[in-house]
């Protein structure tokens, strides 16, 4: 699990920076550019940090940041639909594949919380 998710949040990064060789070379092109190239690598960093954790609550708080990244990305794919920067059919992959993702790192979050918490009520 933790190879797959390593793998598909990097290839979801390199598919945003393809993305945004893509984007007009103005300022709202730029300015989208910079976020979600930062917000999109990112999460494939705290996923791949996460699978390093050297604790639980580690791992939980890397996988939050991911979340919380994932999201943003969210918001500039669908401000990009919104004001039709670049093509849709593109940009509804990207957004499945993020909302896919968002998913993944959900149920981890969920997954790896119930674990912690039953260890420490054996404790």
């Amino acid at each position: 699990m933790k190879r797959l998710m390593k793998k598909r949040t990097k290839e979801f990064a390199k598919n945003i920076i393809k993305l945004c060789r893509r984007l007009p070379g103005n300022r709202e092109g730029n300015l989208i550019a910079n976020e979600i190239f930062r917000y999109a690598t990112s999460v494939a960093a705290n996923c791949r940090a996460a699978c390093k954790a050297r604790s639980k609550a580690e791992s939980i708080s890397k996988l939050s940041i991911a979340e919380e990244k994932a999201d943003e990305t969210l918001f500039w794919l669908e401000l990009m639909k919104e004001v039709q920067i670049v093509d849709n059919t593109l940009l509804d992959s990207l957004m499945n594949e993020n909302d896919e993702i968002i998913a993944i790192i959900v149920s981890s979050i969920r997954t790896s919380s119930k674990r912690e918490q039953t260890t420490e009520a054996k404790i």
